[in-house]
């Protein structure tokens, strides 16, 4: 990940690294990112998730922090610095790409011409949907959904709609940005709006601060699961008709058993 070639017009290319962190834990945090931490003078992201990093890769860095709606500010301001020449870094939980910074930071950078002296590059990490699916076991193996219920951005009436036909396709749902104080019924509108398509007996699964301090990993049912207990640090896996709660771990077959049959068990020759 060095410098790139003068790119347009003869002016050097500097690069702006859109920084996937992972789910929270250090040792889930990509090499790719850790080297382009490493490489960057300037850092800047959502003060959650830079406290997540280790100190020492943000030693000696210019860093940018803002809260929460300030993705805004923070992707210009950081576009900004790496068009004036200093290799930047923006940090992105989870994967960049996945409800992250990514698309932000494209869409800015065509829209204000960054891009004839930035070179951005999106470096991927490991998904909150994908820690969530490994602490469960394995939800995933099948098709699946992944929904927001954060109507911040994005109608509440498209959110709904999507929903409503994820579940009528039985997917397997993803549900991010479940509930927090400032969004308190829209969870439960949902598990309504779900139990007239799906049994109320289907697992969910229910997964909070995946691979940071706190965590926690529970299988619910969809008709008895409490929305109070869930907040915006919680991921939620609702499972389709085929998913099937196996001791403590919450699987969707993908078909093999049903194609080519088990084999012998243990100790059968």
């Amino acid at each position: 990940m060095e410098r790139r070639d003068p790119g347009r017009g003869g002016a050097e290319m500097t690069p702006l690294w859109v920084v996937s962190t992972g789910p929270g834990d250090v040792c889930l945090l990509p090499p790719l990112a850790v080297g382009a931490l490493e490489q960057a003078e300037v850092v800047a992201g959502y003060g959650r998730y830079l406290d997540l990093l280790p100190a020492e890769l943000l030693e000696g860095k210019d860093i940018m922090r803002t809260g929460m709606t300030g993705e805004v500010a923070r992707c210009s301001a950081a576009l900004e610095t790496a068009f004036a020449g200093r290799p930047t870094a923006v940090v992105s939980g989870g994967d960049a790409g996945i409800y992250g910074m990514a698309g932000l930071v494209y869409e800015l950078a065509y829209e204000k011409g960054y891009t004839e002296r930035v070179e951005i590059e999106v470096v991927p990490g490991i998904p909150a949907l994908s820690a969530a699916a490994a602490l469960l076991g394995a939800p995933l193996m099948h098709d699946f959904a992944a929904i927001s219920l954060s109507d911040r951005l994005t109608p509440w009436e498209i959110i709904e709609k999507r929903v409503k036909h994820a579940a009528l396709g039985d997917f397997v749902m993803v549900i991010y940005n479940p509930r927090s104080k400032g969004r308190s019924w829209q969870l439960g509108r949902v598990l309504k709006l779900l139990q007239t398509v799906k049994s109320v007996e289907t697992p969910v699964g229910v997964v909070r601060q995946a691979y940071r301090e706190g965590q926690s990993v529970d299988i619910e049912k969809l008709g008895t699961l409490d929305p109070q207990t869930v907040d915006m640090l919680t991921v939620l896996v609702v499972g389709s008709a085929s998913t099937r709660v196996l001791g403590k771990h919450l699987v969707t077959p993908r078909g093999y058993l049903e194609k080519y049959g088990a084999g012998p068990g243990p100790g059968v020759l």
